[in-house]
């Protein structure tokens, strides 16, 4: 029996100046399934992403790892250095399947449905943070933190930088005054300078299929003389805060596979993996 991959339709950009098009998986030119590749810019590379990808018949015969090799080879004559693939958490066997392939877990992404807001505890306190040169200068720290953590979880370093250029992952430094930004730090009752914390929130990212909006955390930082005392737990109830007073009921974050401190507290929140990011060296 012989497997292909012919195009479903014609190639159309992304909104990122990328390229992407659908293709069907063929048994003998009859359809079995079907995937997505996509090519974006990060930086002067191009990373690929596979997406999209069922078998409708036949499961168990191999078909999807020819999907999956084959939407490999398409990007690679895209020009494309790596290539991400988002998993379902409930998809076992395609979890499965990307580790068959050589893919690594490089992040999860979790997230929660909120009711009541909790009380953040008492002698603390919260002010806005809102000086354009100081969040220059965090950002700027921040970024050569990202660039290492990316490197820890399987980036070569040209990578990680070309990642820290920007985008949705990685997006440039905060605007205070862009309308619904949160950007707090946190702060101890005895009125000193030094912060405790830091939360950068996007209230609402983006909307979900059934079109309720999701939120999400994009930073929770805490000072590292002040870490060990429950204050990533504090700036997490201040952004579900946040959420609820903005009407957003659905919070999401994303956090690196390996970071399992972090991990710990989200699932002690109530936080459930959603979905889980595999990458690979092309």
């Amino acid at each position: 029996m012989t497997t292909t991959l012919r195009p479903e339709g014609p190639e159309t950009p992304t909104a990122a100046g990328g390229r992407t098009r659908r293709w069907l998986i063929l048994a003998n030119g009859h359809p079995v399934g079907a995937l997505r590749t996509t090519a974006d810019p990060q930086g002067d590379q191009l990373w690929g992403r596979i997406s999209e990808l069922e078998i409708t018949e036949g499961r168990g015969r191999g078909r999807g790892t020819f999907g999956g090799l084959a939407a490999e080879e398409v990007l690679r004559t895209w020009g494309c250095t790596r290539v991400d693939v988002g998993v379902p958490e409930p998809a076992a066997a395609a979890r499965g399947l990307a580790v068959t392939l050589g893919y690594t877990e490089r992040a999860l992404a979790m997230s929660k449905r909120l009711t009541v807001a909790s009380d953040l505890p008492a002698g603390l306190s919260v002010r806005p943070f809102d000086r354009r040169a100081e969040i220059r200068d965090w950002f700027d720290r921040s970024v050569q933190d990202y660039v290492r953590v990316m490197v820890a979880s399987g980036l070569t370093e040209e990578q990680a930088r070309a990642r820290s250029g920007g985008g949705p992952q990685n997006p440039a430094a905060p605007d205070p005054e862009t309308p619904g930004m949160v950007l707090r730090r946190l702060y101890g009752a005895d009125g000193g300078e030094e912060p405790y914390g830091l939360l950068w929130l996007q209230p609402r990212l983006r909307d979900l299929p059934d079109g309720e909006p999701l939120a999400w955390v994009m930073k929770v930082e805490v000072s590292p003389a002040h870490q060990g005392r429950g204050h990533g737990r504090t700036l997490m109830l201040l952004a579900e805060r946040e959420c609820l007073a903005a009407g957003v009921r659905n919070l999401g974050l994303n956090v690196f596979s390996g970071n399992e401190v972090a991990i710990r507290l989200y699932t002690s929140l109530g936080y459930r993996v959603t979905e889980r990011l595999y990458g690979k060296q092309l």
